[in-house]
């Protein structure tokens, strides 16, 4: 199968044949019709992510249809089916308590083991995967793999957002878009922040209330004045010092922090402005993926019609342009997120 392949950090990827995957008995082969090219992948391909190693293939944001299935799996051939990038075992306490996202046995397609950015992958503990809407678009679809279902269970899993309430969204790229449209969505005003115009101006079209550029002066005293008094949630998409305790800082008081933003490399530890949450009572959430039984409540709020994710993706492309995408996560990047749909090209 055709496959881009990890050879070097920060250099293009390799197009290579390889073999195909082995059906795992618990699992099933996926023919890839879509893979999102995502941040999270940049921080493997830049050497940062300490599980990504060279000879992998990436891709974690993925759906496609079952071309094989093990004698233990839940799917079965001809099944077109959504991935959360974390597959968790089921059995565990904390699947048995619903916190799938925390199992100390999961499995991770395109960090650890081979992932979408290839034709086919292998897909383990396929009890995790949901069927694809019919009127669900495999490209959009692949979109919700990681940005999307993180910011679901960050606003309601974490943060437990509530209409009317003031959600402040640190960083417009994939995440911070998925945190804008489902706060929105959920009855929240919404302000953005960023440092690109042009991802400030399209994060306002899709209904934030406010902007604000983070080069422009103290960005947490901007939101408690646009806010009257600071943000009751503020999500950190990006994992960096400087935007989250902007984050931190710009809540009111008994407000509630969400880290979605992944702290990899230099950033993996970092300086935070404890007073303010002493001071503000405030609460601290980390986040990472989503129990996969809260699909169901996530694909009725978007095959339902109230809301629309299809504004997220900006570009769909082929296999070997992947490398560009995730060369451009170096800089400020232009508004919205790259599928991949052609595989062949």
């Amino acid at each position: 199968m055709r496959a881009a392949v990890l050879r070097e950090y920060n250099a293009p990827l390799s197009i290579e044949d390889v073999a195909e995957p082995t059906c795992p008995k618990d699992g099933v082969i996926l023919k890839v019709m879509a893979c999102g090219v995502c941040r999270s992948d940049w921080h493997g391909w830049t050497g940062e992510h300490p599980r990504v190693k060279p000879g992998q293939i990436g891709g974690h944001e993925y759906c496609g249809e079952v071309i094989e299935a093990g004698p233990l799996a839940t799917h079965k051939v001809g099944d077109k089916l959504i991935a959360p990038f974390i597959l968790s075992c089921g059995i565990c306490p904390s699947c048995q308590e619903g916190h799938q996202n925390t199992c100390p046995n999961q499995r991770l397609p395109g960090f650890i083991e081979p992932g979408a950015f290839a034709e086919y992958v292998a897909v383990p503990f396929d009890h995790n995967l949901a069927h694809l809407p019919e009127n669900l678009s495999p490209t959009v679809a692949a979109g919700l793999g990681c940005r999307v279902t993180t910011a679901w269970h960050a606003l309601t899993g974490r943060a437990a957002l509530q209409p009317g309430e003031w959600l402040a969204v640190h960083g417009t790229g994939g995440i911070g878009l998925s945190a804008l449209l489902l706060g929105v969505a959920m009855g929240a005003r919404v302000v953005v922040v960023d440092i690109v115009d042009e991802k400030l101006n399209h994060a306002k079209g899709l209904g934030a209330e406010a902007a604000v550029n983070a080069t422009q002066g103290d960005v947490a005293a901007k939101i408690k004045e646009i806010t009257g008094g600071g943000a009751h949630v503020s999500v950190e998409a990006l994992g960096l010092p400087v935007t989250t305790n902007a984050s931190i800082e710009c809540l009111r008081p008994l407000g509630r922090h969400v880290q979605v933003g992944m702290p990899v490399g230099h950033t993996a530890t970092m300086e935070i402005n404890m007073s303010a949450v002493y001071l503000g009572n405030l609460a601290l959430y980390g986040t990472r993926g989503m129990p996969p039984w809260k699909y169901p409540s996530l694909l009725a709020l978007i095959t339902s019609g109230r809301i629309d994710m299809s504004p997220l993706i900006a570009r769909e492309i082929g296999l070997s342009g992947v490398s560009d995408e995730l060369a451009a996560f170096n800089g400020p990047t232009p508004p919205g997120v790259a599928v991949i749909t052609d595989f062949l090209s």
